[in-house]
């Protein structure tokens, strides 16, 4: 794989959640739902929508990154692929402390 393949690609697209099915607001870098946390498959490098999967990613870890707030962790309930994101500001923090 050539390192160009591995860069973030910006994609700026809203979405309704596979889980919950609140629509979800993209900003570029959105790559879960702020309501109840779940994911999409879609991605084998960040915004490059190369995964065939499509799975539901469930939330099943946290962990603090330092000063910059919190990762979750995503595992596919289709091909268990997981894949740790960062924390938005507008996470909710109740379903956040329920995966910490």
């Amino acid at each position: 794989m050539s390192r160009d393949d591995r860069q973030f690609q910006r994609r700026i697209e809203d979405f309704d959640c596979l889980f919950c099915g609140l629509p979800v607001r993209g900003d570029g870098y959105t790559n879960h739902c702020p309501h109840c946390l779940h994911s999409r498959h879609v991605d084998v490098n960040p915004g490059d929508r190369a995964a065939d999967c499509g799975g539901l990613m469930v939330p099943v870890a946290l962990r603090r990154d330092g000063k910059k707030g919190f990762m979750i962790c995503h595992r596919c309930e289709l091909c268990g692929h997981e894949k740790w994101n960062r924390s938005a500001a507008e996470d909710d923090p109740e379903e956040l402390a329920r995966i910490g």
